[in-house]
């Protein structure tokens, strides 16, 4: 059987997406407040982890069981263009899962458990029996949790030798996992006709475009604006500060979105979801001093 290139594996496993779980690791690294210098090893190691490793899993298993959507929407992806020809996309999913597990295993209790359930999420979101992604308020919330919570979570429980981050650690992986979910919608505006006739019911499909942009948005800054309280009573006023400029600097561009939601999901994707990603980094430099000063 005919082999895919190495230039279509990597397509496969779409390196642009691996950023947001690493950055979200690196939020769990900051906030755990321990020495950047002496960890340097485990930073690479699980920054290794969750991208090349667990994000791009999840890009293998989804594109394997989404070939057939994505000939109507994707149809130059690797599996439905006929560069991954047979069974190749499954193998290689589930050579990476196996991959991410065992390098994970060095990474600590935690750790593991992080990465074991994120890469249980992204079967669960893809593949039958479960396929999450099927409904858009399920499959979003799998994805966001995968991505965001469990990532920064991952990042602390590395920093911390395997132990579970601290309590305003775990909030904020939460609350920023939650807001997640709006942008995992905003990338489903861009398929919505071939997601209706293949049966998945995301967001755009069940609300309508409107509808479903104004839930993301909403989705989006009620998190963002509780994280704001939830600094201000740990007293860090400046982090909080920092945090609502860039949930304001959001909101030119969600009424833009609102307006026109086929339109501009794109620019909200690129323009709006830096600064929500900003936030995530200015909230974990809040909680990096606050236990340096508390420990």
């Amino acid at each position: 059987m005919a082999r895919p290139s190495l230039s279509t594996v990597a397509e496969l496993l779409k390196p642009i997406t691996w950023f947001p779980p690493m950055w979200a690791f690196s939020c769990g690294v900051v906030a755990s407040a321990q020495s950047f210098s002496a960890n340097w090893t485990l930073i690479v190691l699980g920054l290794v982890l969750t991208g090349p490793l667990v994000c791009a899993s999840s890009q293998a298993v989804n594109d394997w069981f989404d070939r057939h959507v994505d000939a109507i929407n994707e149809p130059n992806r690797p599996i439905p263009s006929g560069r991954m020809p047979g069974r190749w996309g499954l193998y290689i999913a589930i050579l990476w899962t196996v991959l991410s597990l065992v390098w994970a295993w060095g990474l600590g209790t935690w750790g593991f458990w992080a990465c074991a359930l994120g890469l249980a999420l992204a079967w669960a979101y893809s593949a039958p029996p479960f396929r999450l992604k099927l409904n858009g308020w399920w499959g979003n919330s799998a994805c966001a949790l995968s991505y965001e919570g469990l990532a920064w979570v991952t990042g602390g429980a590395v920093m911390l030798g395997g132990a579970l981050p601290a309590g305003e650690s775990l909030l904020l992986a939460l609350l920023y996992s939650a807001g997640a979910h709006g942008i995992m919608t905003l990338n489903d505006f861009k398929a919505i006709e071939g997601d209706k006739q293949m049966g998945v019911r995301s967001l755009p499909v069940q609300l309508g475009p409107t509808g479903a942009a104004k839930a993301a948005c909403i989705i989006m800054l009620v998190p963002q604006f509780v994280v704001v309280v939830m600094l201000l009573q740990w007293g860090q006023p400046w982090h909080a500060a920092g945090v609502l400029a860039l949930v304001l600097a959001q909101l030119p561009l969600m009424l833009a979105f609102v307006r026109q939601p086929i339109e501009k999901a794109l620019m909200l994707s690129a323009f709006g979801v830096p600064l929500y990603v900003s936030g995530m980094m200015v909230s974990a430099w809040a909680l990096h001093f606050l236990h340096r000063v508390t420990l």
